[in-house]
């Protein structure tokens, strides 16, 4: 076995046990975001590792250039895809998991200049005319 073939070999198993590892762990862990972020990173790490065992292992030709390209692709639409499924399940109303109603609404308000009903806030008010 070529150099390359052994370098492209230890890249596809990285890749496939990055895989594995992962989506065993999307199974374990608890709510919608936790999910997600797993769900992106072995997307984006594990297929990237197991494109460029491909292209290590299939030396340079026109098909590792259509791999970079689909490799390319993967790095920015897999972190977009998950950014906007995130921000859409914020949307709806999904809450982290161990964020309550109550300590979300309490850092909104903080942010936003409002008192809270613990009478804090972040900003000085705004004197009246």
């Amino acid at each position: 076995m070529s150099v390359p073939g052994a370098i492209g070999g230890v890249f596809l198993l990285l890749g496939c046990g990055f895989l594995l590892v992962g989506s065993l762990g999307l199974l374990r862990l608890h709510g919608f975001f936790a999910r997600l972020h797993a769900a992106s990173i072995v997307d984006t790490l594990g297929a990237g590792l197991f494109l460029v065992g491909l292209m290590c292992y299939g030396g340079f030709s026109l098909a590792t250039v259509k791999l970079a390209l689909i490799l390319i692709f993967l790095l920015f639409t897999t972190p977009t895809a998950a950014h906007a499924l995130a921000g859409a399940a914020h949307v709806m109303g999904i809450r982290p998991h161990g964020v309550t109603e109550e300590s979300g609404n309490e850092k909104l308000n903080d942010s936003q200049g409002v008192e809270s009903k613990h009478g804090s806030s972040n900003h000085p008010q705004k004197p009246e005319a």
